[in-house]
Parts: C-alpha cells; sequence; structure tokens
C-alpha cells in the first residue's frame, strides 16, 4: 500500500475527468476451490486497489462525483473471524489509510445506489470478468443479470485508462522489484535446463522463488520444449539436446505490481548453428525496437520494425524471399510472429485489459487492424512518457500452420516450404523485457537477465 495522499490524487484526478455521477468500484470476495471454506489465492480487484489500496475482500469503493466525497462500503470482522485471523483493523480505520473518511456497513450499499437510482443519477461501473460481479451488481442495481452491462461507463473506462498508462514513481519502483524477482526465476531455470529434467521441476522451482520472494506468479508459467505453441501451460516434457526452451514467467509482489519476462535457451547450455541463427535474428529484433523506443513513436511502429528485422534474417537464411517490405505489407511473415510485440504492464501483467484492450492498446488515435499477426498487437498506440509496457518478439515454426498455407499456396512468393520442412522440428524462440518509456527514450527494467548468446552459455555454465 501507498501513502494515503496517492489514492486521494488518484481519486481527485478520476473525478475531474467525469462530469457527473457515482462511480462504483466493486473489490473481489474469496472464490472457493473445491469445498466452501478451501478458497483459491484471494487476488483483489486491480482497479479497486489502484483508486482504494485495501487488500481485502468483501469491500466496495464510491466516488461520488457531484458530492466531491468518498466512501468504502465493508464489514468490521466478528469474533468468530478474529479466532481464526487474530485482530483487525475496523472498516472505518482501514479507510483512513487510503485517505477515505467516510465508511459504511456493506449492507448499506445497495439503499445508497437505490436513492442514487431515484434521483436520475448516472452509476458508472467498470466491465465484468468474474461471474459473482453479475449477480452482486444485479442484486446491488436491482436489475437482471442481462442488463448489468448497461452501468458499463465508458467514459469511466477512458479516464481509467488515461490515469493508469501512465506509472508513479512508486509504482515502476514497484515493477522494478517484480523483475528483478523475475531475474532469479529465470537464471534459476537456465542453470537447471539439463538434459533428462522434466519441466515441471523446473517449473515448480521457479514459481517457488516467486512465492518465497513476496507473491504469486504474476500468470500460469509458460515454460516448454514445445515454444512453438505460444500460451503452452503443460509441464510434462522431458528436456533432451538439440531443443529449445521456452520460459515465460513474471512474478508479483505484495502490492500487486507485475513483471513479464521470457527468455528462450537451448537445452544443454549450447547453442547449436542452427538456434543460434534464429535465436539471434529474435534478439535483434528485440535490442533494435527498445533501442527506438521513445515517447511520440507507436507501438505500431516498433511492432513493424521488429518483425521486418526477423523477416529479413529469415531471408538471410533462405527460409523467406521476396521482397521483405512487401511480404510483411501482406502478412506473410505472420507464419513466423503470429503475434503483437508487447502489451502495456502494471498492476495486471496485461494492463487494464479487463477494460478492453482496444480502450487500452489504442484509444481514439487508430483502429485495431484485422490482418493476421498484426491483429494480435494488443499495443499499437503512441507511446508517452511513464508508459511500461513489454517488448517480445518471437519466431516459432507451427507445423500444423506450415502444412495449412502450404496447401492453401499461401505466400508462394515469400516462403520458401521446401526449406521450412527443414524447421518443424525447431519449436520457438521468444525474448521479452519490460521497458519503461522517459522523457528522452526508454530505460530496460530491473537487473539485467541474461540474453545474448554469450550471457546464456555463461550462466548455463554455473547450473
Amino acid at each position: 500500500m501507498f501513502e494515503h495522499s496517492v489514492y486521494i490524487n488518484r481519486r481527485n484526478k478520476l473525478r475531474e475527468q467525469l462530469d457527473s455521477g457515482i462511480v462504483l468500484v466493486l473489490g473481489n470476495v474469496d472464490a472457493s476451490m473445491n469445498y466452501p471454506s478451501n478458497g483459491y489465492h484471494f487476488r483483489q480487484d486491480s482497479n479497486f486497489l489502484y483508486f482504494f489500496g485495501l487488500d481485502i475482500q468483501g469491500f466496495a469503493g464510491v466516488l461520488d462525483i457531484d458530492n466531491n466525497k468518498d466512501i468504502i462500503f465493508g464489514d468490521d470482522v466478528t469474533m468468530d473471524d478474529i479466532i481464526w485471523m487474530g485482530d483487525q483493523p475496523t472498516v472505518k480505520e482501514l479507510s483512513e489509510q487510503v485517505g477515505v473518511v467516510s465508511s459504511a456497513p456493506y449492507k448499506d450499499l445497495a439503499g445508497f445506489l437505490k436513492q442514487a437510482k431515484s434521483k436520475g443519477r448516472k452509476i458508472h461501473i467498470y466491465p465484468t470478468y468474474r461471474g459473482e460481479h453479475d449477480l452482486e451488481l444485479s442484486k446491488l442495481l436491482d436489475v437482471p443479470c442481462s442488463q448489468v452491462k448497461g452501468f458499463v461507463s465508458e467514459p469511466l473506462i477512458k479516464a481509467t485508462v488515461e490515469l493508469r498508462s501512465v506509472k508513479e514513481e512508486g509504482e515502476i519502483q514497484e515493477i522494478e522489484k517484480a523483475v528483478d524477482i523475475a531475474c532469479e526465476m529465470h537464471t534459476t531455470a537456465m542453470k537447471m535446463a539439463k538434459p533428462g529434467v522434466i519441466e515441471r521441476e523446473i517449473a515448480g522451482t521457479i514459481e517457488g522463488i516467486s512465492l518465497a520472494k513476496g507473491g504469486p506468479v504474476s500468470f500460469p508459467i509458460i515454460l516448454t520444449i514445445n515454444g512453438q505453441i505460444l500460451h503452452n501451460h503443460y509441464h510434462g516434457n522431458m528436456l533432451s539436446e538439440g531443443r529449445m526452451m521456452v520460459t515465460d514467467a513474471g512474478a508479483e509482489v505484495p502490492t500487486h505490481y507485475a513483471s513479464d519476462i521470457t527468455r528462450t535457451v537451448p537445452v544443454g547450455g549450447k547453442f547449436n548453428q542452427r538456434q543460434k541463427d534464429i535465436y539471434e535474428l529474435v534478439l535483434s529484433a528485440n535490442m533494435k525496437a527498445i533501442e527506438h523506443t521513445k515517447p511520440g513513436i507507436t507501438n505500431k511502429e516498433l511492432h513493424l520494425m521488429a518483425v521486418k528485422t526477423i523477416a529479413t534474417g529469415l531471408k538471410d537464411l533462405g527460409i523467406m524471399k521476396g521482397d521483405i517490405e512487401e511480404a510483411v505489407s501482406q502478412g506473410a511473415h505472420a507464419m513466423f510472429m503470429p503475434h503483437g510485440l508487447g502489451h502495456m504492464m502494471g498492476l495486471d501483467v496485461h494492463d487494464m485489459e479487463g477494460l478492453g484492450e482496444n480502450y487500452v492498446g489504442y484509444g481514439d488515435e487508430m483502429k485495431r487492424s484485422t490482418q493476421f499477426g498484426l491483429s494480435g498487437l494488443r499495443l499499437g498506440r503512441t507511446l508517452r512518457e511513464g508508459f511500461v509496457f513489454t517488448i517480445e518478439p518471437g519466431c516459432y515454426f507451427i507445423p500444423k500452420l506450415i502444412d495449412r498455407w502450404k496447401a492453401d499456396g499461401k505466400f508462394k512468393d515469400f516462403l520458401n516450404y521446401d526449406k521450412l520442412e527443414q524447421y518443424k522440428d525447431f519449436g520457438g524462440i521468444r525474448i521479452e523485457d519490460d521497458v519503461l518509456v522517459t522523457a528522452d527514450g526508454y530505460r530496460v527494467l530491473g537487473k539485467p537477465i541474461p540474453k545474448t548468446v554469450e550471457e546464456v552459455e555463461q550462466t548455463m555454465a554455473q547450473g
């Protein structure tokens, strides 16, 4: 939790961007795993954390725009709670910690909203992402679940994206802490990547590092020798010589700010020539995009720069052919990189994605492409000082995609299908860093994590 002035300032900035009405920010509740008292790890709603800061289940926050007043609705603990949890601060005491002077029992929230509705006041809510949110909002707003979405407020979404996109200094520090944990996770994974090791041994070890350092992983770990499957959460393969291991993993610190780092390494610690050829063209795309990061450039420009770098390298290897500008314009390169260059980072590993990717990554300045590959670019908009985002180019050889496009005769002027047959056993490579846009350029956040061929091999030799 930050100083109470941080939350006061955030709520005041939000209030300035909305004309009138009531903003209802519903916090999360416990979710049962397999019986009522055995719950999943509690994770507070990120918008509630941003504006109200309390990492406690069963709370709701209200910004009364018209009356310049903030209220937290929640219940004090009972004696039964104290027996199991120990003594806890009151709702009033907790509210004061985040600069809110008014609090009330949670049961009063429905009456407060009913009175506001009777006066014709606008109630702003965020899009929902949990079933219990729809049920609770249905009850609180006294409407059927099917009508809850009618209260979702585009002005609230846009105002929140505007505020949360530009990171405060305290937020940047928290993200750097999360990256530093990820550094230990990834260097440990490198040292463990030996033939005969089962993927889950490494995945479990590095998840334990995150937990030991203060928080859970920021998303389920991707750790696989089948890196051509972009979001591969299966960890049952045995590592073997000649394969590459993709590790996409990050940590969440106690304030819930996240990191998201990817490294790809050769099982056994030494790149063979084929691995090195592909790896270095992905690394070149990663570093070129980072080096061109600055306020005023669009991330779509960085994305195109990265994919042209990869496509040019593939042409040098005889895998692609023809005019690279035209190949990228038509989307032939998406055979190898069917995703975008990166996404926003912050309280969510895909920051604010619950508000809608197009609000976060595009806004009013540009429309999202519908072209395969480019449509996967979550963040296309102009970069501003204070943005934190990922730069994560990749190169993948997906056998089913190769077969499908070859059968359809797609992009025969740009793809050498005979050569591609030799790479169907390769897997994939992705290299990802978390980057801050500064006033005059960029800063890669956190401790440097090995990524050149020499650095990776040296680190793996220490295993």
